[in-house]
This record gives structure tokens, sequence and C-alpha cells, in this order.
């Protein structure tokens, strides 16, 4: 990779092999075209859904085998979010980045579970914390012998069913850590707040990455499908497929050759 600039992005949940075989393809486009290595994301249990009768993916056991198969077809790295801490091992044996929900980013027995892993830890912010505050869950993982930690920005809770985004949280959350990612998707999103589901606008996905980037942001998060209309979890802030390329791009200041 010629850049230092994290890029992580799938679907919010494994949906189906078909889905996940139709992102990675592309992913890897991206990664052949632009020099980039995207990490690619999918979670195997959305246990957060607002609604009891929301769809939470295959589980754990199918889900981790389904990504294993993506790593193997494709070569693409894998970040799944771990909810117990018993999920820790399994999760670990597959992916190359544990992801920590940001509702859960101050579970001592989570944060230990993942660090004891020896894979790369990805801490996102919870919605009542600021950047500075996640010094003590950085703290907790790294004293369990984390290996390398990152943050993960995702806006704060303003009023009810809706997230407002505070940029200066980027700086400071990098004195903490070398690696800061903006996760650009979930941060528009308004939870809870479209009957039963979260909602969210996803217009406002570059502007959030561009904006994160001025702020020192050293990677980016996005949740993409190719017709996130018709996505079971997360469908009003998943990217399309088809506009992660351009949006990258701008990211990583990818020079055409002379």
């Amino acid at each position: 990779m010629s850049n230092k600039t994290t890029i992580i992005a799938g679907p919010c949940v494994i949906e189906s092999a078909e889905l996940l075989d139709t992102v990675a393809r592309k992913l890897v486009e991206i990664n052949t075209k632009l020099g980039t290595d995207i990490i690619f994301k999918a979670s195997f249990d959305k246990a957060n859904r607002t609604s009891i009768r929301s769809f939470r993916g295959p589980g754990m056991e199918r889900g981790l085998q389904m990504l294993a198969d993506i790593k193997a077809r494709y070569g693409l790295r894998i970040l799944t979010d771990i909810h117990e801490s018993q999920q820790a091992v399994a999760a670990g044996e597959v992916c190359d980045v544990l992801q920590i929900p940001a509702f859960l980013c101050r579970q001592t027995d989570l944060l230990v579970a993942a660090a004891k892993t020896g894979r790369t830890v990805n801490i996102k912010k919870a919605q009542f914390l600021s950047g500075l505050d996640m010094k003590y869950p950085v703290e907790k993982a790294r004293d369990a012998g984390a290996k390398e930690v990152w943050l993960t920005e995702r806006g704060n809770m303003m009023g009810y069913n809706n997230l407002v985004v505070d940029f200066r949280n980027i700086p400071d959350m990098l004195e903490i850590v070398p690696t800061v990612i903006m996760d650009c998707t979930h941060s528009v999103q308004r939870p809870g707040g479209s009957d039963g589901k979260t909602g969210g606008d996803r217009r406002f996905v570059p502007q959030m990455a561009l904006a994160a980037k001025a702020f020192g942001a050293t990677g980016f998060f996005f949740e993409v499908h190719p017709t996130p209309d018709e996505g079971l979890s997360d469908a009003a802030n998943m990217l399309e497929l088809d506009k992660l390329e351009p949006l990258v791009a701008k990211l990583v200041e990818v020079k055409s050759e002379k």
C-alpha cells in the first residue's frame, strides 16, 4: 500500500454469500486500481438492533465461516464486531481486526478478551463519551496485551434520535493512538428514529469523510451495499457500492502517473 490511510468497507450485516462476493470483488477492484488495502467488514450478528423483529444475521459459526471464505477467495483482510467476550477467540481465528461496538466500549471483559487474541482491536467511541475519554478503554486493551489499538469516531447523541459529530474528537484521540478512523456511515444515523429501526441520511457520507480528513483522521469506515435501500440493516446510512471508489480516491489522494 502506497499510503498509510486505513479504509474499512463492507455491508452492515452478512445477508448472503452472494452479497459478500459482490462487495469483495469491488473492493479487490478498487485495491488494484488505487493501490489501497481495503479491509472487508461485515457483522455475523447485529445484537444491538432497535427491534426484536429486526434481521440480525447468520450467527457466529456460519457467519465466521462465510467471512473465512471471503478471506481465502479474495485475499482481503477481515474486520468484524464482537458483542460478548466469549466470541473473541473464534472471531480472532478468522479476522484480522476485532471491533468493539460503541455502546460496549467500556466493557472491560470484552476489551480484555479481544486484546488477548493478538488481533488489532478497533474501539468505537461511545455516543456518550468525548474523544479524550477513550484513553481508558485503550488502557484496558493495552494492559491486556493488545499489540495495536485503533479508535473510531461515530458521533455523539444530540437530543433524541439524532447524532452530531464533533470533529475535534479526532485530534484528541490521535493523542491516544496513532490510528483514528472516521465512521462515515454510522455518523449519519438517526438512532431508533424510523418506526422501530434506525434512520439516517447517506447524502452526507462524503462530507463526513472529507471533513474528518481535514481534522487529521488516518482512516475511514464505510458500510456499503449495491442496493442500500434493500439492505436488511442500516439501509438509510449505507453508501451505494458504486460510489465508493471515487470517494476513496479523494481520501487517499491518488495521483495519476505523468
